[in-house]
């Protein structure tokens, strides 16, 4: 009844890795919200298996991403879809990484718990896997957090699996240079009177602005903090020491600043030793009095 009365569609599965989605639309989303929905197509395939997503808050990207995993996940069950068309091979897990929270009971904050999902999918997903991963590495400091996220995404790309990728570190966008199987789409919007319109429609191409300014209008935020933000956002641009997706005033105004490094002690002559070591090429007696060599080295 489901399928009959809101134009659901049986999808194909193919055996050539793909992921085509005709005009899809969130099962859930396009049934609470007042107005059309507008839907969004999607194409993988095994040239092209990873989309970094850029946009504005609020533009549709975690819609897009989710209704992606949903549409794959009714598939798999057996269900009809609610597109006009979906093409897919079979996958073998879906992994996500949108939203989290701290964890309060196990001591483990909002950036602890959002790499902890994040080392799962690296070290389990596979080629034939569906990920999704939502704005990672904001929740450190903006070159740590910029870091990271651009060698998860050459990570991900080399694990070849299905990736949905957004992100607001624009610098990311010139990885399809590198990455021929990187693709970049955006969620448009436009300015409108002093104003923002959100399109929630998918394009191809990087986004050219986070419209982050106009977000924070929208939500209340007062005028006198938008303008003094926005005279720093300019003072930033023009110096371009800092990347674009957060405003770390203080960093950004030194940001050759000394940062230390947690783990970067010379290690252990031990563990120097060890990394030398040629077990194959050791006799028992050898290993044995090596051992007690290690041992005695470790304790001074």
């Amino acid at each position: 009844n489901m399928a009959a009365s809101n134009q659901w569609v049986a999808p194909e599965f193919v055996n050539e890795a793909c992921l085509h989605i005709d005009q899809g639309r969130h099962p859930v989303v396009e049934q609470v919200i007042d107005g059309a929905f507008i839907p969004n197509s999607l194409a993988m395939n095994t040239e092209q298996k990873m989309l970094l997503i850029t946009g504005p808050n609020m533009g549709g990207k975690s819609t897009y991403m989710r209704q992606t995993a949903l549409l794959a996940l009714l598939a798999h069950m057996g269900s009809f879809v609610p597109a006009q068309a979906m093409r897919l091979s079979m996958m073998d897990r879906i992994f996500t990484r949108i939203g989290a929270s701290d964890d309060l009971t196990q001591g483990q904050s909002t950036f602890m718990v959002e790499m902890t999902e994040t080392a799962n999918i690296l070290h389990n997903a596979t080629d034939q896997s569906l990920i999704l991963m939502d704005e990672i590495g904001r929740g450190t400091s903006t070159f740590d957090g910029l870091s990271l996220a651009w060698a998860i995404a050459e990570q991900l790309a080399s694990l070849n699996a299905f990736t949905l990728f957004a992100t607001h570190y624009f610098e990311l966008t010139v990885l399809p240079e590198q990455w021929p199987q990187i693709r970049n789409v955006h969620l448009s919007a436009t300015e409108h009177e002093d104003g923002i319109v959100f399109l929630h429609s998918v394009r191809e191409g990087a986004a050219s602005q986070s419209y982050g300014l106009q977000v924070a209008k929208l939500a209340g935020v007062p005028k006198s903090v938008i303008q003094r933000a926005d005279e720093k956002l300019q003072a930033l641009e023009s110096q371009r020491q800092e990347p674009t997706e957060t405003a770390s005033l203080d960093h950004a105004q030194n940001h050759n600043a000394f940062q230390p490094d947690l783990f970067s002690a010379e290690p252990h002559p031990v563990v120097q030793q060890l990394g030398q070591i040629k077990p194959d090429e050791l006799t028992a007696k050898q290993a044995l009095d090596l051992l007690y060599e290690l041992v005695s080295k470790s304790i001074q």
